[in-house]
């Protein structure tokens, strides 16, 4: 068999860029950004979409484009419905059109947190936010308009590339004396590679599955174990002093709050954790701690810095 063409969207993005290196391995990687199919603007139109897709005929399209600032999709609902709930599901109408299969990325935050134990995959959604509204609307446009489909929810992404709470903790606990950090928000840090090398994984399994195929479908994706942000915060902190830098805040000294101390636009679900036994079962993926790929993005980033 030749290898596959893939066409793979949000390019720059933390999961986006992982993929490129994790999808070369697979096949023939045509990779976009969002600013490159004018999609960075609310009103963006699906047509440079279609003529991609229709120009590349791609086997595999992985889409990890999104409208990912939570809590200004809260004023911007529009732009954030466009990316997350309408783009998926041109893709998905133009991914059947030709024959390909599908990837989509998708949320913790189409739960709405009040479940005491892990939300498995057909526990009931109730997002809280716009984004998680719209996050959920995209997995349901993607399931209707292509039945070859994989939908992957992920937590608390992690990665060396891109902005995210790892990296927000390193600046500010450089420059501060003091810390307030959430201790009520449960969930996984689940490193891009890692969602990106299940990626790969999965596909190479499902490429040439039929559309019958009973694994298409919806998994959990993210790291074992579970955390607080305001765990996360100390073991990030904690590990960069033993690395070297130049961290001010001692990390036992930051303080624990709660989500109601610290007011935001959008609101969070308490209990982000998703049970990936699914995932793991029905392809044998392993899935190892939070802290292994925190440990690897801090490592790269402590070398970086060099």
């Amino acid at each position: 068999m030749s290898r596959p063409t893939i066409l793979l969207l949000g390019a720059n993005g933390q999961v986006g860029h992982a993929l490129q290196t994790a999808l070369a391995a697979l096949g023939t990687v045509t990779a976009c950004t969002r600013a490159e199919l004018d999609l960075g603007v609310a009103n963006a139109q699906p047509q440079l979409v279609l003529d991609l897709v229709q120009k590349i005929r791609p086997d595999i399209i992985v889409n990890a484009a999104a409208y990912t600032a939570v809590d200004q999709a809260e004023s911007d609902p529009e732009h954030a419905r466009t990316l997350n709930a309408v783009l998926p599901g041109v893709l998905a109408q133009a991914a059947s059109e030709v024959g390909a299969c599908i990837v989509h990325y998708s949320t913790d935050y189409v739960f709405d947190g009040t479940k005491k134990g892990s939300y498995w995959e057909q526990d009931q959604t109730n997002p809280l936010s716009v984004y998680g509204q719209t996050k959920l609307q995209g997995e349901q446009a993607v399931a209707k308009a292509c039945l070859r489909h994989l939908i992957l929810r992920t937590s608390w992404v992690v990665s060396a590339h891109g902005g995210n709470f790892l990296k927000t903790m390193l600046r500010i606990g450089q420059e501060r004396d003091s810390l307030r950090v959430v201790a009520d928000q449960i969930g996984a840090p689940t490193s891009a590679k890692l969602i990106a090398q299940t990626t790969r994984q999965l596909l190479e399994v499902m490429l040439a599955q039929p559309a019958s195929d009973p694994r298409w479908g919806i998994y959990h994706l993210a790291a074992g174990g579970q955390t607080s942000w305001f765990y996360y915060a100390q073991y990030v902190l904690s590990q960069a002093r033993e690395k070297g830098w130049a961290i001010k805040v001692a990390p036992e000294s930051i303080e624990a709050i709660t989500t109601a101390d610290y007011p935001v636009a959008a609101k969070r679900p308490h209990n982000s954790k998703l049970d990936t036994s699914k995932i793991r079962e029905t392809f044998g993926v392993v899935l190892p701690e939070w802290t292994e790929g925190v440990d690897e993005v801090l490592a790269q980033l402590t070398l970086e810095r060099r």
